[in-house]
């Protein structure tokens, strides 16, 4: 008589939170700020990194000022993984463990399989977007740039208007669906060490059952790390690990029995 073996049964993906306010992302704003004081500022490493990316975007404009615009692009398509060290500080100081920053250096290795394949994901989505926006701004231009001023002052004419709508309804498809993608995949990955596309398609179903609250998380970042790049690189420094922190509260927020995880 044989017996049957019941093959393990796989984890189901992590339950929703069912309600989260409107008002939940300056909670996770203000959350962020006291996890950034609490570590005593250790996150000011990640966000000195930040502002070294930032300058070599200047800095390769200067040569290839046709990859400008992607590669900013890409600075945000890579943000949930180079913020990965700031998760794991907030996740160290919610745990009560000794916080560390050298241990947020290293902590991928968790779960390296999946972050790698996630960051390999969203390095395709950069590179692809990087080509398409080169391709974009061939058809837009009808001389060279030899400046900053005089490229945007021409993206921006009214005879380029037909440019700017494509440029910023191609951008905004792919920024919506890396957003989509990322809301919590990393801090998912590095709490719960859940597979690649559990945590991708945790993240979006976090999006569609609370777009408002996510959108305006969206907005938000925008508008802080966008400010930091328009404004002044130097204020990344702060601006990025806040961001950070608040995005670990965002994932604790919104992924339901997060409590749960190992």
């Amino acid at each position: 008589m044989s017996t049957a073996v019941t093959p393990p049964t796989r984890p189901g993906p992590p339950p929703i939170a069912a309600m989260v306010p409107l008002s939940a992302p300056r909670r996770w704003l203000a959350l962020g700020w006291d996890d950034l004081r609490a570590t005593k500022f250790r996150g000011l490493f990640y966000g000195l990194l930040f502002a070294l990316m930032g300058t070599a975007i200047r800095s390769i404009y200067e040569t290839q000022w046709q990859l400008t615009m992607g590669l900013t692009a890409g600075f945000f398509l890579l943000g949930p993984f180079v913020c990965t060290g700031l998760y794991e500080l907030s996740r160290q100081r919610e745990r009560g463990e000794p916080v560390s920053l050298a241990k947020s250096l290293v902590c991928w290795r968790r779960n390296l399989g999946a972050i790698a394949f996630f960051a390999a994901i969203l390095t395709f989505a950069m590179i692809v977007w990087a080509r398409v926006s080169v391709v974009l701004f061939a058809l837009a231009s009808t001389t060279e740039f030899p400046t900053m001023r005089g490229m945007f002052a021409q993206i921006v004419s009214p005879e380029n208007f037909e440019f700017v709508a494509l440029w910023a309804a191609v951008g905004f498809v792919f920024a919506s669906l890396v957003f989509a993608i990322s809301v919590v995949s990393v801090p998912l990955m590095l709490d719960r060490r859940t597979d690649t596309m559990m945590a991708v398609f945790s993240s979006a179903r976090a999006l569609a059952t609370h777009p408002g609250p996510v959108y305006l998380w969206a907005l938000m970042i925008v508008v802080l790390i966008g400010a930091s790049l328009v404004l002044w690189l130097g204020l990344l420094v702060v601006t990025a690990p806040l961001v950070g922190h608040a995005t670990w509260h965002a994932y604790r927020s919104l992924i339901g029995d997060a409590a749960a995880g190992g």
